[in-house]
């Protein structure tokens, strides 16, 4: 399986990794049964995101699709974080292999779900502003394949 340079270097160098204490908002997407768990910390200051880091448990795509994600919306506001798509993580990352891309929709899914959490301790319901977030469907994640 090929992986770009992007993908290397951000499997190899994660950025913002960890935890990050006192965080606004934590989530955690994934399936234990699938081997692929991401949580994401953000830390909210004026409607941005101030500071963000992420622990992932699961293949170097899923290591490399969380630190992507997580320079892609630092110091943005809320409401463009939640833009973010999986598919923009990829074409951040110059692609990633089809059995892969379950990986940034994961990354996509822990930034969704850092916001919602950060929005219930607002006492602001998530759902009118993120939405639903789908669980993993590890039927179909093909998250075992190397």
């Amino acid at each position: 399986m090929l992986y770009s340079e992007k993908v290397m270097d951000h499997f190899s160098n994660p950025r913002n990794v960890g935890e990050l204490p006192n965080a606004d908002g934590v989530g955690e997407v994934g399936n234990s049964k699938c081997g692929d768990i991401m949580r994401m910390y953000i830390q909210v200051e004026n409607d941005r995101i101030a500071d963000v880091r992420f622990k992932t448990f699961g293949c170097g795509a899923a290591i490399a699709t969380s630190s992507m994600a997580t320079e892609l919306i630092k110091g943005k506001t809320i409401e463009e974080a939640l833009q973010l798509t999986n598919k923009a993580v990829m074409e951040a990352l110059d692609g990633l292999p089809p059995v892969k891309v379950h990986c940034s929709v994961l990354a996509e899914q822990a930034i969704k779900a850092a916001v919602s959490d950060y929005y219930e301790k607002q006492g602001i319901d998530p759902k009118l502003m993120v939405g639903e977030i789908p669980e993993c469907d590890h039927d179909h994640c093909h998250c075992d394949i190397e």
